[in-house]
């Protein structure tokens, strides 16, 4: 007999930034760990949706943060709550309904993920005109709340921490639809590890202050602290590893500009082992964005928050500094005064990596991704119950005619 086809779980995910692949990548390799009781397809929403522009959008909107961020952030603030500028941003997804229509009718999913706030609003009017009745899940991928992740059609919401549950809440979301999983992270984050044995491996002192300096995804590193590290009379046992991300123009400058620093600072592109660099890391030097932020977290790593953008990076930074897992730094000043602080003070450094495990979720893919199943499971058997009842109504007056 031919096995019953599994059902499927659609992730919906958009490179505006890499947190929002990265997420959607960690649901997918929890589901080929862990068996998961539906199959799993990840698809770019932005590509889905605009084939041609969505490479130009990411590109307007990374240059769009970086030269005018005063601007993203207004429009940010602006738009936090409901209201008719935030109205306005979300009809904007009328454009996409009919694609996405078309893509619910290709994939076939028993439940739709999204780890993009665009695709979520597409969904959510999708369900207002009545052309879908699928669940819905919003996995938010920052340690905030924002109008452009929370829609009327949204069935449930995985969120970072008790912090951003209880502002879901007072957006007068029922508790029930919103669980704490962490933002989905790889597992390999979850793993212990070896720092001497990490350390020796990659040929760096066992008493060496190794700081992680990443800018995310795409690499956005400051220039004031390369000047700094090209130029600068480094403490004798402080070391650099230097992630650069997507950014190949950017990893080819600082080789160059840094040639003589070799011994002290490491420069690297995009790695797919950063969680054993942060194992053996004392400290990372990092934008905050949220999948960043989380895996530091569970690697139990102090994180020193160099110039948020306005916005979300604010938003997180503020999370992450209230719960002193992490320092802050708006300009290069306070970067400098901040490091040397953490490189004297090891039990300052020591009591932000003890705060850093109390924030953590460990697994937290297999968390979530354990909850979409449930609701998959749930949501399932509600279809299912009006067609018993039918069918039990139907025998009982079979019975009665007997």
């Amino acid at each position: 007999m031919e096995a019953a086809q599994k059902e499927k779980i659609l992730i919906l995910s958009g490179a505006l930034g890499d947190g929002h692949v990265q997420a959607a990548k960690a649901l997918y390799e929890a589901a080929g760990l862990y068996h998961s009781d539906a199959e799993v397809e990840v698809i770019d929403f932005m590509k889905w949706t605009h084939p041609r522009l969505s490479a130009l959008g990411s590109y307007c909107y990374l240059k769009w943060i970086k030269h005018f961020p005063s601007v993203y952030g207004y429009l940010f603030q602006k738009t936090r709550m409901d209201n008719p500028y935030s109205h306005f941003l979300k009809q904007l997804q009328l454009f996409n309904l009919e694609k996405m229509r078309k893509l619910l009718q290709k994939v076939q999913p028993s439940i739709v993920v999204h780890t993009f706030p665009s695709s979520a609003a597409a969904m959510s009017l999708l369900k207002s005109y009545g052309l879908t009745d699928l669940p819905s899940v919003t996995v938010i991928t920052d340690h905030t709340d924002h109008s452009y992740w929370i829609h009327p059609h949204t069935d449930h919401y995985l969120v970072s921490s008790e912090d951003v549950r209880q502002l879901l809440i007072l957006r007068n979301i029922s508790e029930r639809q919103i669980t704490v999983s962490g933002i989905p992270i790889r597992e390999s984050f979850s793993q212990s590890f070896d720092k001497q044995l990490l350390r020796a491996h990659y040929g760096i002192g066992g008493s060496q202050f190794v700081v992680l300096v990443m800018g995310g995804g795409l690499g956005m590193i400051d220039s004031e602290l390369v000047e700094w590290l090209q130029n600068q009379e480094l403490p004798p046992a402080m070391q650099f590893i230097v992630i650069c991300g997507r950014n190949k123009k950017l990893q080819q400058g600082l080789s160059k500009k840094l040639s003589g620093r070799k011994e002290r600072v490491t420069i690297a592109g995009y790695v797919d082992h950063i969680q054993e660099l942060m194992a053996l890391s004392d400290l990372v030097l990092t934008k905050p964005g949220g999948l960043t932020t989380s895996e530091a977290l569970a690697m139990e790593l102090p994180m020193l928050l160099f110039k948020p953008l306005p916005g979300q990076e604010q938003d997180n930074a503020r999370y992450l500094v209230r719960r002193e897992a992490a320092l802050e730094a708006n300009d290069f000043r306070q970067l400098q005064l901040q490091l040397m602080r953490l490189y004297h003070d090891r039990e300052l450094l020591g009591k932000m990596k003890e705060k850093a495990k109390q924030c953590s979720v460990k697994q937290s893919a297999r968390y979530a991704l354990g909850k979409i199943n449930e609701l998959n499971n749930h949501y399932r058997h509600l279809e299912e119950e009006p067609f018993q009842a039918s069918l039990a109504n139907e025998f009982e007056r079979l019975e009665l005619c007997r």
